[in-house]
């Protein structure tokens, strides 16, 4: 046992919800940066808006109390979002290349 306090016991449910629904927008902010950067196409783009407003409704939906599994949903959706946006990043890098 590590004994480190998270964030839902040292300042409470409510105050967490708050915080990861104001980091998932700011997640999808920075998400947009390679593209605007030109570091990456349209194709990573739309992934990463569609990804980005799929886990902005599981934040969502976690803040707002809808379903009882909402947070272990959203911590397993947030490793599927990181695996799929790195996979676009490449796809759409190498998809670049081949045009």
């Amino acid at each position: 046992k590590a004994d480190i306090p998270m964030l839902p016991v040292t300042h409470g449910e409510q105050y967490t919800k708050v915080h990861i629904l104001l980091y998932t927008f700011a997640l999808l902010a920075v998400s947009l940066l390679p593209f605007v950067i030109h570091m990456s196409g349209v194709l990573y783009l739309l992934c990463a808006l569609g990804l980005g407003a799929r886990f902005l409704q599981w934040a969502w939906v976690l803040y707002r109390g809808i379903q009882p599994h909402a947070a272990i949903n959203t911590f397993k959706y947030s490793i599927y979002y990181l695996f799929l946006l790195f996979i676009a990043l490449l796809v759409d890098h190498y998809l670049l290349l081949n045009l």
